[in-house]
């Protein structure tokens, strides 16, 4: 391939390849050339260039090559030289002309014509003379062409006109009448390119929107006939711009001629006759038109559908908003022409039309002010509509004879109009709120009324549109189902009424779960609904809508879930066993009896309670017990056995209905419940499935509408494209060949009002009873056949065959297609249950089955039957069946002539492989792939290639790596179709690019490899990528991304993104939804790995915006811009969601270095808010003005209606895109938190920009930052209202402690202290969601807790809003109208508390730093409040604590109750607690789990100061007021006793109980996801209380809790190990050693006095006598185990079995500064430790404790940077000390031990200390020593002097060799010297001599010769100073002795005096030189 990168052919390599390879490389070159041509000087080469291109054209290229061949030739002449160009034209068009008519010239043919279309398209006017001969010659041609011929050479036609444009005015004509014949054309190619070439003659043939108009019309009607998707899209868009231009012509061409411009009417007039009448004739009159029969051609309808959306979109959203009123009156009309609803049918098909037309014009085109004003323009046209309604049903004379069809028209209107209006409620969400406050637009006096509407339809779609409104706006629904409740009581006597108000109350009750705050729990009125069942017999012109609308509201009431049914269900129980006879008899005995109407409302009954029923099952799983299934099976077995056909017989056939009705309900429960629940009902059962769905008492020839959903969604490019998803998909369904598809409507089931619509669905539409009777029964059939004998499945299949073979002709196919489903649908069964079909007979029966319809014409039923094929053989899953089903194919295809057996058992084997995958199918591959390949090569049937080639990708698929071997072969095949086969087929292209994705798939990673073979593979993917992504059709391009985006994943460097990026985003603005997909999933992707690359070729794109070819919208803003701007466009979830995950990675990996870029991006986003709101802007100078720059864009905006606006549909950001720009906000702060620290700093930001003006800091947006959160915050939507406080408080978390560089002492968020105010008060107005209540509160807290603001009078307003609230929380239980789920009340008020606890520890946090103290006592921390500045926070909170307290407590309990397990829900009160109610526990659990924290902190903050000591009387007459009910639930109140019998203590032990029970049951296994301040929060509380001193009695007395305590910690940091949580762990730690201490120590101190005179002292503390610690139950061992762990954490080598495990590698780190924190705390605690045993006890644990510590010591003592001592170190230090100073030590029995264990500890430490080692350590040492040896006791120092003297010795004897170097290490020689001095002192005067004999010869040994003092360093200098003058002292103190070691030594003699003499010259010296400076 690389040969052919060259700018001239190589022809010597291209003479070198095989034949089959030529293709191949000339397309390569002429890719290569396409790209290279632009950039390169061709002048010498020009010459040899044309002659090899045009050498090309006689070639017979291929289609694509033909197309670049063109394109290549004609941008060489527009870049070279021009001479030759006209001698070129004359060769192409003598090619032209030639009557050369064999199929072998064709391909030259062609090749030509589309050169000469793309000399034109590029170089236009230049060849103006010659194209009248030209246009001539193509049009002569187009009259003998065949259909390939044809559309080429209108697409060449279309491209002259292009290039030419108004010049070639002279052909127009001529142009035209060749063309439009071909409208009609057989080939569905060709008519899409006359379309094509029309739609292009139009921009300048102005006759055509004049003169023209009308046949213009007609003709596309024809077109539209028998027409496929491709054609419908083509002709709308021709017919669509047609008509729009006629309207409004462009102005150009209307200056240039006098015209005469149609009127809107005319112009709607014509697209309404196409509507309603079809393709054939003319309306004349209205009379004429109603005389001829025939229905409107539904092709022609969809057509004309897509033209209404082409022509309101080419005129623009400005157009649409100001002639929107006739717009929508002309489209209600079509539907209330009676030519529009001939059959029921018909007319809900013309209604989803109309529905469409509206939402894809209103939806997309209009902004969310234009769509409010759109709303109220239907609010009016449906108010007029029932105004005539009610006229009719008024007008009792009778004189009115066309009334009753008027008001079977008018439900059609009522039923769009309504549609439409929920639709647009429900997009714009909370931002409609104004149109149910405007009293003038009476939205909702108009839907309402419209519940009274005669026909049922209408009911329903106001039902629906209330439903609409409810969910968008949920504040109204309970209000809504109060109001219907009670119209509903007063209207009792009207059916309408009954009907209608029931519908929307089961309507509302439905739209519940998608509202988050539900509705009160009281409002699930069953009454309401047993009240109408019971009245229903009463009065017999009612009966039949009570019953309905009884059974209709109970089925609604099962959705709200367990939570309210749990309380009906015996109810309920009872009214389903009432509906069915007891017993057989009885039944037998109704038959006899009643006559039609009785037995009408009987079956309606009957149909609604089992209705019912199933809802329960679908939405109550959780109380399917047992029971409760077997007291559902008696009513559900009565209905099975109740034979309904007798009943018809007798009463007539208008029953049948309501017994379909019955057999529905009862399929759709029975597929819901076990099988094994009614086996014993098998037989009779599918009897009546079997006889449902194979028609046998149907005449009608009905089919499903599950095939499609059975069949593999792959399969759909089988089917032709009407199946794939478009966004024409709602009109497109009408088209599907099975029974009534597409035509959905609710009034087939009103049951649906209520159900969940099914995902992707606007609107749930249950298909027509006929249908649906027919899915049930398959449906179910699937669920049963797993559980039936095999006798009987035998049975079934035969009896399938029998059934076929009856029927006949179109009878039969639809009797087949039917059982062909349920087949499916039972294997699918089968397989899903893992159990197999049956012995050899019954498989044999169901081959012969499917085998059969595998020839079968309809190529839907031998798609079903390739499926039913592969599914057999999973289930089975046999080899030898597989084999023997894969050789019957093999035979066939090889014998097998015709299209149809070929393409049957082609996909036959393509289905075996996808379902037995690679393994089971592997030796059939070989065959099946060779014979695959060979039907793909025949040209001769398109229809077989598609097959065969969709087969083969399913086999590539499957196989995976087993199919490498065939790679080569299948992609050559590949490609050489993708060259020769005609673009026209275009399933078959889209095959084969299914095929490449496969192969790319099947080689993977192996494409990055460098190998000869894999180059070749890899290059020829990526030429059959670039021919499929330049193909015309939208699918095949989707397929051709696909491609590129596998290949992108396995070899990323070798697909080119600076040609795909851009090629994505020109997809971006597709008018095909599967292409938008592909183009969006495949930027997602790319964005993952390369997002900056991406934007950047994007933006590429926006540069070149000037050229022809791209029409894409992107703008300075990027392709992030357009993406934004998609998503307020789009509505398909799948693509939404994929442009958020895009949109996210590239947020990600780029908003931090182009911070302003994407800032700008969300503020421009969010702006579209502060337009629609009415909130209060932010008062400051610069914002009044670019509100006045609004104000003047909005005035131009709407006098310059020009065409660039047309163009591009401007739509401000909608609500949606709003939130998610908001969240995005959210993302940067968060991003920038984690990049780098300058992001919150103002100084650091503003040196750093100086440094660099490039850098984009966070805090330097920080205005805009808060401008935008508080846009989003004060909006309508509730959703952004939700994402402005987040964002929010996510700013003032990051930047409260930023200050403000330029006034010291303030933070830089003061200033906008007036924003955050004013954010939040609008959240705290009466009418507020609860969830956004709790959110601000929860900001206000962060904001009063910040520290930002100081001063309280700023602070008051915030303030003041959390104490309003707090007035609402104690307001109690009952007392506020309810509009939302009780729960939502239990949410608001604890966020309310959770806000005012976190208040209360901020203010207990922020003390400290203002009452400066020792931090050590933590005991003072707390303090009395009297310390405080007066302006602290306190002064805030101290009003509110007592009653803040008492709500505290109260949720705490609360909470404590909610967390016990399931088996104690006995115990819980029976109605509730102080802020939850027993309904709604499920629920209100959640919002305790959120909120308990901060609140147990609180309650220990205010017990630690006050709590403790006051008992609160008024608490119990508080709470029986927060109670509104009898029974006060009191908060220390056992049962029975009255809430003044507790006494303080029993009180406080409650409390205690209470917070250690929520702390120990929360620290005990807190769940993985909860966020790390709850266990913060949890032990700062513990640390609290332990603080006080009520606390520490209460925990030192029951020593078992501090032990569960100690054990619960430790459990705690297995899993939880962030350093923060340990260090508090160890403070909890530390105030229960304490606690213990302190108790320990009063229980001595009273010992003590009492045993003053006794001799002998009970041996007090843990270990008693013996010394024996009880895990478990000791407070000391619980301490140390969990104290090891720590230390085993932080420095592993202390475990014996830590370091001897092989993966431990022995290191001396230095600590991290929060590790060396930690060490030393937990130090400080194992030397408290031994105060809390006995003697016993203490030398148990002692060996322990002192190994550690000195271990410690050993490894923390390193040599610091700054000489500082670390922690760990100093607390060693302290700690031995401590346990050295003992007091308990002193007993006989363990004096000896004790001695000895410290003395060895000492030792060990000084043995540690190398002079390498830290110095300081072992001065500190010698202090110590220091400080034991001149103990008062002399019998506790004599024995460490005995052991430790010598060490002493050894070490400062060693400093000779080793001199110190710093001043530490001398310090520590000089802390020795000391010890020694000090023993001399302390020795006895015989001693003496000895003594001085250690000390004296070690202080000469530091003493320097001349010679080596001048080079010695100062510390070795100092060290010769010190030891000089301590024995210039020693000797005068004890001469004698000294003289007496001095005379045993004379060379120390010497070596001293020569020092002092030594030292008197160099003093004298000193003087000497201070003499002759002083003179």
């Amino acid at each position: 391939m690389e040969l052919a990168h060259s700018l001239l052919l190589n022809e010597e390599a291209l003479a070198q390849i095989t034949e089959a390879k030529r293709p191949v490389f000339i397309f390569e070159w002429l890719r290569f050339l396409d790209k290279v041509l632009v950039a390169t000087d061709v002048k010498e080469k020009q010459k040899k260039l044309v002659e090899q291109l045009t050498g090309l054209i006689s070639s017979s290229p291929g289609p694509p090559t033909r197309k670049l061949l063109a394109k290549n030739l004609a941008a060489l002449y527009s870049i070279g030289d021009t001479y030759t160009v006209f001698q070129t034209l004359d060769k192409c068009n003598d090619i032209i002309r030639n009557k050369d008519d064999t199929a072998g010239y064709l391909p030259t043919k062609l090749a030509a014509v589309a050169c000469v279309g793309a000399f034109y398209e590029k170089m236009g006017r230049m060849l103006g003379s010659a194209f009248p001969e030209t246009v001539n010659n193509l049009l002569k041609s187009l009259k003998s062409a065949e259909s390939q011929g044809r559309s080429e050479i209108l697409m060449s036609l279309q491209k002259v006109l292009n290039g030419l444009g108004g010049a070639a005015a002279s052909c127009h004509r001529d142009i035209y009448k060749n063309a439009r014949s071909l409208l009609t054309d057989r080939s569905m190619a060709v008519r899409c390119a006359v379309a094509k070439c029309l739609l292009e003659l139009q921009n300048e043939a102005v006759f055509m929107w004049t003169a023209e108009l009308e046949n213009i019309a007609t003709l596309c009607f024809k077109a539209l006939e028998n027409s496929n998707y491709g054609v419908r899209v083509a002709v709308s868009k021709l017919l669509g711009t047609v008509m729009a231009t006629a309207l409004m012509p462009k102005q150009a061409t209307v200056m240039r001629q006098n015209v005469k411009r149609a009127t809107f009417d005319e112009v709607l007039e014509l697209m309404a006759t196409g509507f309603l009448r079809g393709g054939s004739g003319f309306l004349k009159s209205g009379g004429e038109m109603l005389k001829v029969g025939g229905s409107v051609n539904r092709e022609v309808r969809v057509g004309v559908t897509q033209a209404y959306v082409v022509f309101v979109t080419t005129l623009g959203g400005q157009w649409l908003e100001r002639s929107f009123a006739t717009f929508l009156s002309h489209v209600l009309d079509l539907v209330s022409h009676p030519r529009a609803t001939q059959t029921h049918v018909e007319a809900v098909y013309s209604r989803r039309c109309v529905s469409f037309i509206l939402r894809a014009t209103v939806g997309s085109l209009l902004g969310e002010k234009a769509q409010i004003a759109a709303a109220k323009e239907i609010c009016q046209a449906i108010g007029k509509q029932m105004k005539a309604v009610e006229a009719v049903v008024n007008d009792t004379s009778g004189e009115n004879k066309s009334g009753a069809a008027d008001i079977a028209a008018s439900q059609h209107v009522m039923v769009c109009a309504l549609q439409e209006l929920g639709s647009l409620v429900q997009s714009l969400n909370a931002t409609a709120s104004p149109l149910i406050q405007e009293a003038s637009i009476g939205l909702l006096e108009t839907v309402t009324s419209v519940l009274l509407h005669p026909t049922m339809a209408a009911r329903l779609a106001a039902a629906w549109c209330l439903r609409c409104v409810a969910v968008a706006l949920p504040f109204q629904l309970t209000p809504f189902l109060d109001r219907c409740a009670e119209r509903l009581n007063n209207l009792k006597t009207s059916p309408e009424a009954v009907s209608g108000y029931s519908f929307a109350m089961a309507a509302l009750l439905g739209g519940v779960h998608q509202c988050p705050l539900g509705i009160p729990h009281a409002k699930g009125k069953v009454c309401i609904a047993e009240d109408l069942l019971r009245t229903a017999a009463q009065n017999s012109r009612l009966s039949l809508q009570r019953t309905q609308a009884g059974w209709l509201l109970l089925g609604a009431l099962m959705t709200l879930g367990p939570s309210v049914v749990r309380y009906h269900l015996p109810k309920m129980l009872l009214l389903w066993r009432n509906v069915f006879p007891r017993s057989l008899k009885e039944l037998e005995a109704e038959k006899a009896r009643g006559d039609s109407f009785t037995w009408q409302v009987t079956l309606e009954g009957r149909a609604g309670a089992l209705c019912a029923m199933r809802s329960f099952v679908a939405h109550c799983p959780e109380l399917l017990t047992e029971d409760v299934i077997r007291k559902l099976m008696t009513p559900i077995e009565c209905a099975m056995t109740m034979i309904i056909p007798s009943v018809i017989k007798a009463h007539g056939a208008h029953l049948k209905a309501s017994a379909a009705m019955v057999r529905l309900r009862l399929y759709d429960i029975l597929a819901l419940l076990p099988p094994k629940t009614y086996e014993g009902s098998f037989n009779a059962l599918l009897r009546e499935l079997v006889a449902e769905f194979t028609l046998t008492d149907n005449s009608a020839n009905t089919t499903t509408s599950l095939l499609r959903s059975l069949c593999h969604y792959d399969d759909s490019v089988l089917l032709g494209s009407w199946l794939q998803e478009t966004d024409h998909k709602s009109i497109e369904d009408q088209l599907q060949p099975n029974s009534a598809s597409g035509s959905g409507a609710l009034e087939h089931d009103p049951s649906s009002i209520y159900l969940r619509i099914p995902a992707g669905e606007a609107v749930p539409g249950p298909l027509p009873l006929g249908v649906s009777v027919i899915d049930a029964s398959v449906a179910l059939f699937g669920v049963v056949f797993p559980h039936v004998s095999y006798k009987h499945r035998l049975q079934m299949l035969d009896h399938f065959a029998e059934c076929v073979k009856q029927a006949k002709g179109v009878r039969q196919q639809a009797v087949q297609l039917n059982i062909f489903t349920a087949v499916l649908s039972a294997l699918k069964g089968l397989a899903e249950n893992k159990s197999t079909l049956g012995p050899e007979e019954v498989r044999k029966s169901a081959l012969t089955l499917v085998m059969g319809a595998l020839d079968n014409p309809n190529p839907i039923l031998r798609c079903a039957a390739g499926e039913a094929l592969g599914r057999m053989a999973q289930v089975v899953g046999e080899a030898t069946f597989i084999a023997r089903m894969a050789q019957y194919s093999f035979d066939k295809l090889k014998s097998a002539r015709d299209v149809v057996s070929r393409t049957g058992h082609s996909l036959a084997l393509g289905c075996l492989h996808r379902y037995v995958g690679g393994i089971g199918s592997g030796q059939h591959l070989k065959t099946s792939v060779s014979i695959l390949l060979a039907l793909a090569q025949d040209g001769t049937s398109s229809e077989v290639q598609t097959w065969s080639l969709h087969s083969l990708a399913l086999i590539v698929d499957s196989s995976g790596p087993m199919y490498r071997g065939y790679v080569e072969p299948t992609l050559s095949l590949v490609l050489t179709l993708l060259l020769t086969v005609p673009p026209s087929h275009t399933e078959v292209h889209q095959c084969l690019g299914r095929c490449l994705g496969a192969i790319i798939t099947t080689v993977g990673p192996e494409l990055q490899g460098n190998g000869a073979t894999i180059s070749t593979i890899r290059s020829s993917c990526l030429v059959g990528c670039a021919i499929t992504q330049d193909h015309s059709d939208s699918l095949v391009q989707a397929a051709a991304i696909s491609c590129l985006q596998q290949l992108h994943m396995f070899a990323p460097r070798h697909v080119n993104l600076s040609s795909l990026v851009p090629s994505l985003c020109v997809h971006l603005c597709s008018s095909h939804l599967l292409l938008r997909r592909a183009a969006v999933a495949c930027l997602r992707q790319l964005a993952q790995r390369e997002a900056a690359e991406v934007c950047e070729y994007a933006m590429s794109l926006a540069k070149n915006a000037g050229d022809k070819e791209s029409s894409v919208n992107i703008t300075e803003t990027g392709l992030e811009g357009l993406l934004f701007g998609m998503l307020d466009r789009e509505t398909d979830r799948k693509l939404c969601s994929d442009i958020h995950d895009t949109l996210g990675h590239m947020l990600s990996s780029l908003a931090v270095e182009k911070l302003s870029h994407w800032l700008m991006l969300c503020k421009d986003v969010l702006a579209a808010s502060s337009d629609m709101s009415t909130a209060t802007p932010l008062s400051s100078g610069k914002d009044e003005e670019s509100e006045k720059k609004d104000e003047m864009d909005d005035d131009t905006m709407f006098t310059t209606l020009g065409e660039e606006d047309k163009s591009k549909p401007f739509v401000a950001p909608r609500w949606a895109t709003r939130v998610f720009a908001a969240d995005c906000l959210c993302r940067i702060i968060h991003l920038c938190d984690n990049a780098d620290q300058a992001h919150f700093d103002l100084a650091m930001a503003r040196s750093a920009k100086l440094r660099n003006p490039t850098n984009d800091l966070l805090v330097l947006h920080l205005s805009d930052l808060i401008r935008m959160a508080f846009m989003a915050a004060t909006d309508h939507s509730n959703q952004l209202r939700m994402a402005g406080l987040q964002a929010l408080e996510d700013i003032i978390k990051k930047f409260a402690s930023v200050p403000e560089p330029e006034f010291p002492g303030h933070v830089i968020l003061e200033q906008y202290q007036a924003n955050v105010g004013a954010a939040l008060r609008p959240a705290f107005s009466q009418d507020t969601p609860s969830d956004i209540i709790a959110k601000a509160c929860q900001v206000c807290s962060t904001w009063i807790g910040s520290g930002v603001v100081s001063d309280l009078n700023d602070l008051r307003r915030v303030h003041n809003l959390l104490v309003s609230s707090l007035d609402k929380v104690q307001a109690g239980k009952g007392s506020s109208s309810q509009l939302y789920r009780e729960s939502a009340t239990t949410m608001e008020k604890l966020a309310v508390l959770k806000a005012w606890a976190e208040v209360t520890t901020a203010y207990s946090e922020s003390k400290p730093k203002r009452t400066i103290k020792n931090t050590d006592d933590d005991d003072d921390d707390y303090g009395t409040i009297d310390e405080l500045p007066p302006d602290s926070l306190i002064t805030l909170v101290q009003p509110e604590l007592p009653t803040l307290s008492r709500l505290w407590l109260a949720a705490l309990k609360d909470y404590a109750l909610l967390t016990l397990p399931a088996e104690f829900a006995s115990q819980l009160p029976p109605d509730g607690g102080a802020f939850y109610t027993p309904e709604t526990i499920d629920t209100a659990r959640l919002h305790y789990r959120n909120s308990w924290a901060p609140v147990l902190h609180a309650v220990a903050l205010w017990l630690n100061s006050t709590g403790f000591t006051c008992s609160e009387p008024a608490e119990a007459a508080a709470l029986s007021g927060l109670q509104k009910r009898s029974t006060s639930v009191n908060l220390n109140q056992a049962s029975g006793a009255t809430p003044s019998a507790k006494s303080l203590p029993e009180i406080n032990k409650d409390r205690m109980h209470l917070i250690l029970g929520v702390s120990i049951q929360f620290l005990c296994s807190p769940r993985p996801e909860e966020p790390i301040e709850h266990v913060t929060a949890c032990l700062q509380a513990l640390h609290t209380l332990l603080d006080s001193p009520y606390a520490r009695v209460h925990i030192a007395e029951d020593q078992l809790i501090g032990v569960e305590l100690l054990n619960v910690l430790h459990r705690l940091l297995l899993t939880w190990n962030p350093p923060s949580v340990q260090l508090l762990v160890t403070g909890v730690v530390q105030q229960i050693v304490r606690a213990a201490q302190d108790y320990l120590q009063e229980k001595r101190n009273t010992l003590n006095e009492d045993d003053m005179e006794k001799e002998s002292c009970p041996a007090l503390g843990e270990g008693g006598d013996s010394g024996g610690l009880i895990p478990g139950k000791s407070l000391v061992f619980a301490t140390m185990e969990l104290l090891m762990f720590i230390l085993v954490r932080h420095m592993p080598h202390l475990s014996t079995k830590m370091s001897d495990s092989p993966s431990h590698v022995a290191t001396k780190t230095r600590l991290s500064e929060e590790s060396a924190r930690l060490v030393a705390a937990t130090v400080t605690i194992l030397s408290d430790l031994p105060s809390l045993c006995s003697p016993a006890g203490c030398m148990t644990i002692l060996p322990t404790i002192l190994f550690l510590i000195a271990r410690i010591l050993k490894d923390t003592a390193i040599k610091s940077v700054d000489n500082q001592v670390p922690p760990p170190v100093s607390a060693a230090l302290q700690g031995i000390k401590s346990i050295v100073t003992l007091s308990m030590a002193k007993t006989e029995e363990t004096q000896k031990q004790w001695t000895a264990l410290i003395r060895s500890t000492l030792a060990c430490i000084l043995e540690y200390s190398q002079p390498g080692n830290l110095s300081r350590v072992q001065a500190k040492c010698y202090q110590l020593l220091l400080s034991v040896f001149q103990h008062s006791n002399r019998a506790l120092s004599t024995p460490y002097i005995h052991s430790l003297a010598p060490i002493v010795v050894e070490k400062l004897k060693a400093v000779e060799r080793n001199r110190p170097a710093s001043n530490t290490e001398l310090l520590a020689v000089q802390e020795g010297i000391k010890v020694l001095e000090t023993l001399v002192a302390l020795g006895e005067e015989q001693n003496r001599v000895q003594l001085l004999a250690l000390l004296v010869p070690t202080l000469i040994s530091y003493l320097l010769d001349e010679n080596s003092f001048a080079s010695a360093s100062t510390a070795s200098k100092d060290l010769h100073e010190f030891a000089l003058q301590n024995l210039m002292h020693i000797g005068p103190l004890y001469p004698h002795a000294f003289k007496t070691v001095m005379g045993a030594a004379p060379e120390l003699k010497v070596r001293l005096e020569t020092a002092v003499r030594a030292s008197q010259a160099s003093k004298a010296k000193l003087n000497a030189s201070g003499h002759t400076k002083m003179n």
